[in-house]
């Protein structure tokens, strides 16, 4: 240990939490739930009165409405001391981890806290009594927090009938991807069920997973009564499952503090690289909705920086909110879909707490990389609607390079300026990505985004029955269309 510099960033401890009772009032608060995964990364450093140590506390925003959580989580624990983060919704879960890992490497601190959770299921046992579960009133603030610099969605994508919900927007990306592969919507959904089918088997041997037990393809590629449709062609079992009680918490420390308190070598985890693109850009505003330049180059400057290939890492956790964000981020890395790409068992499976997820993850690869000396994990961030991406490298072992905390925002941006939104355009448009979106198991609309011959784009929709159902049975993305008020008039070829 004698070569590792006195300021490596180490993870020395993790906290994986999770809670199922029909009984709400029985049942933790977030806050607490994050509490209770603090401790647990705390005990699992060997070294509960380090919090007393911890300089600095990251809590990424989710469902629940705490002013400064960092802060109750602090007084919880003992770190009164801490500096308090907040990170609004719409900044990377890897933002936190990159920029705790960066504070220790450059001297600023010594030990940092990642922290996270919700308490949804609690929060839906409620509303199906009829009542409302409560949450500790908070109004303080935090002492920093960090913020997006832009929207997620244009009053073009919102006003077509895509709304806020992300799994419409996802849907679009996925419907380009397909395209992008040459095939057929059959084989497609074929795939996608294969895909989260082996999903559902690695979250039988996750014992974290929310959901565990395999799940066959064809109940997921198919709707039903407990798997509506819910935008063509992402069925209820390939969405994320944000209703649960979890939480997680990654506990850092430099070397030379670890080597101080005696924390055994075995339970250290090295960080290689943090990096990240957080160039936002409205799915609508994407020149190829199927690519994500921002994970090839945050991926590409995070092995060059560790001086790693991907084939050295043996552990893959990409993001899984929806098939695309798999599959976009294994083309951009140059990974074979057929190989395993998560260690929880996928967002649907092992429970997708929102904005919380990468910590969850992050902490299972953690278990697993500790069970096989010498190997190499990778967990990917995504955040928005593929909107912003980013990717951490871990080992077992120091890294041949000092650690990293890339932003490649600069670059992406640069080569990636945004498509102009037409307005009122009429005349014909070439479909780029479609959805048909549903209600109650019912097609209900379906929008298309649309590149015209002056190189602008358009969100367009339709409500006929006749159409929306053909769009189901073959590819429509390449067709020509003709549109007046944003609504697709004809289908031309």
């Amino acid at each position: 240990m004698a070569d590792i510099e006195p300021n490596t960033p180490v993870l020395v401890g993790i906290g994986i939490i999770g809670q199922r009772t029909e009984d709400w009032k029985a049942a933790r608060e977030p806050f607490e739930l994050m509490v209770d995964a603090a401790r647990a990364a705390l005990r699992d450093a060997g070294q509960e009165s380090l919090a007393g140590q911890i300089d600095r506390i990251y809590v990424p925003r989710g469902l629940w409405h705490y002013g400064d959580p960092a802060r109750l989580v602090a007084h919880a624990i003992g770190a009164q001391q801490a500096t308090s983060v907040l990170l609004e919704v719409g900044v990377l879960q890897q933002t936190a981890i990159g920029e705790a890992c960066r504070q220790i490497a450059d001297g600023e601190l010594a030990t940092t806290l990642v922290v996270g959770g919700e308490a949804r299921y609690r929060w839906l046992r409620a509303q199906i009594a009829g009542e409302e579960a409560e949450e500790t009133g908070q109004e303080a603030k935090p002492d920093i927090t960090l913020t997006p610099a832009a929207e997620l969605y244009l009053d073009a994508e919102v006003n077509s009938g895509l709304g806020y919900m992300p799994v419409n927007y996802y849907a679009i990306m996925e419907s380009a991807f397909r395209a992008s592969r040459g095939w057929s919507i059959d084989e497609h959904r074929d795939r996608l069920a294969d895909l989260y089918s082996r999903f559902s088997e690695i979250a039988t041997d996750n014992p974290h997973a929310w959901r565990p037990g395999y799940v066959a393809p064809d109940a997921i590629r198919n709707p039903g009564p407990k798997n509506p449709m819910l935008a063509f062609p992402y069925t209820k079992l390939h969405n994320t499952s944000w209703n649960v009680d979890q939480a997680a918490a990654l506990l850092f420390c430099s070397a030379a503090r670890a080597r101080e308190l005696g924390i055994p070598r075995e339970q250290w985890i090295f960080p290689l690289a943090s990096a990240e693109c957080d160039h936002m850009l409205s799915v609508a505003q994407r020149r190829q909705l199927h690519r994500v330049p921002g994970v090839k180059a945050a991926a590409e400057a995070a092995f060059a920086a560790t001086a790693c290939t991907a084939d050295e890492f043996d552990l893959l956790e990409l993001y899984s909110c929806f098939p695309i964000a798999v599959e976009a981020y294994a083309a951009e890395m140059g990974l074979d879909l057929e190989r395993d790409l998560t260690v929880t068992g996928g967002m649907p499976f092992a429970g997708g707490p929102l904005n919380n997820y990468v910590l969850q993850a992050t902490g299972r690869l953690v278990e697993l990389l500790r069970q096989k000396r010498g190997s190499k994990g990778v967990v990917t961030s995504v955040s928005g609607l593929l909107t912003k991406q980013g990717i951490g490298l871990w080992s077992t072992d120091p890294g041949k390079q000092p650690f990293r905390f890339l932003d490649v925002t600069e670059d992406v941006a640069g080569q990636n300026p945004p498509m102009e939104i037409a307005d009122d355009y009429q005349g014909e448009a070439t479909i780029a990505g479609y959805t048909v979106m549903y209600q109650a198991g019912e097609p209900l609309r379906a929008v298309a985004m649309v590149d015209l011959p002056d190189g602008r784009r358009d969100v367009v929709w339709s409500d006929d029955a006749a159409l929306m159902a053909d769009m189901e049975r073959q590819e429509y993305c390449g067709k020509t269309v003709s549109c007046s008020d944003r609504r697709i008039v004809t289908v031309l070829s």
